[in-house]
């Protein structure tokens, strides 16, 4: 066992401890811990969006001679909207600030929406055809029979047009079955990342502080 002298690993150390205690239950050192990262996450982002975003892209290029007289424009008209956030905190402007809002969610909308289609509906529809290609082995030709299948059935189950008779039974129940298991491995990721995390910090309490392991 060797403890390690470093102050910061003593520090991170202390604060893991900290975060964990709220296994126990909600205590000082729980808020404190948690406070300081929220306060240190917070002064983290408002530096580098200064640093790397603010300044490089845009008080530098409109203070810059080489940018075009438009550019300029356009940028300080785009650095005009963006200041809007801030008349949240004035009662009587407050509601500016759903211009600022509104472009955003806008934007994203028309930028996500292709992309979802694109990424998300269309290449699960080509997943679903089978073609002569999809048997060049029985593993993947058993696998392209199943997610069609699984396609055809959980689309079934929020098929509330119809009463569920005949075959729109048996499908709409396999359908089910589909959508437990998709969240069961959704879950059992979600389970698998946060034990790796935990892993990790158990290493680093273990190894680098106590120096149990190495």
């Amino acid at each position: 066992m060797t403890l390690s002298t470093d102050p910061w690993i003593w520090i991170a150390a202390i604060l893991t401890l900290a975060i964990f205690s709220f296994l126990y239950r909600e205590n000082p050192f729980y808020r404190f811990a948690e406070h300081l990262y929220v306060g240190i996450a917070n002064g983290y982002a408002i530096t580098f969006y200064w640093h790397r975003i603010l300044v490089p892209s845009l008080f530098d290029r409109v203070g810059s001679s080489s940018t075009p007289l438009s550019t300029k424009i356009w940028l300080i008209a785009i650095a005009i909207i963006g200041a809007l956030y801030f008349t949240r905190f004035i009662p009587r402007i407050s509601w500016l600030v759903r211009i600022p809002i509104a472009i955003v969610l806008g934007y994203a909308s028309g930028a996500s929406i292709p992309r979802a289609v694109s990424g998300e509906i269309i290449r699960q529809m080509k997943a679903t055809i089978i073609t002569r290609a999809s048997f060049a082995n029985w593993q993947s030709g058993l696998w392209a029979v199943i997610i069609l299948i699984g396609v055809i059935a959980t689309i079934s189950y929020f098929f509330f047009s119809t009463e569920r008779r005949g075959l729109l039974k048996p499908l709409s129940y396999a359908g089910i079955i589909f959508i437990m298991i998709g969240f069961g491995a959704s879950f059992g990721y979600t389970v698998m990342a946060r034990i790796s995390l935990f892993i990790g910090r158990l290493q680093f309490l273990l190894g680098d502080w106590l120096g149990f392991i190495k």
